[in-house]
């Protein structure tokens, strides 16, 4: 009774300490984006060559759907301002809008399955001959 009493004080705490976290206040301040045109954003300028057709990671670009490992303005910067492997989407480019929809077509997307929850798959991996 005790071990159970402590973990719901733990969670609760870990909870309320989680809320009043600036990622979460930035993860609400995302502005209000539509789902269909932020899909056929994505598709229009290019997101889902390197990203995958549903955001789920390529050969050339990470996993970017939900759950969405960055928040919007750490996103948004990312996107404006990037040298890395992916090119920069100035404002000439993709608008803020633009921007805000893809980011909610991201977070629509649920996240991939886990292997063992496919019957095909599971025992594809649970039988695979064993390599020499």
């Amino acid at each position: 009774m005790r071990k159970t009493l402590l973990f719901i004080a733990g969670a609760t705490l870990s909870a309320a300490a989680f809320a009043a976290s600036p990622a979460f206040a930035a993860q609400a301040a995302a502005p209000a984006g539509d789902v269909a045109k932020g899909k056929a954003s994505f598709e229009r300028t290019g997101c889902w060559q390197c990203h995958g057709r549903q955001g789920q990671g390529g050969r050339e670009g990470p996993r970017i759907a939900a759950p969405v490992p960055m928040a919007w303005p750490v996103l948004s910067a990312f996107v404006r301002t990037t040298r890395r492997d992916m090119p920069p989407y100035t404002e000439k480019v993709l608008s803020n809008q633009e921007l805000a929809d893809i980011y909610a077509y991201l977070r629509s997307i649920p996240p991939a399955p886990d292997f063992k929850t496919i019957p095909m798959l599971n025992g594809m991996m649970t039988t695979a001959p064993a390599r020499r």
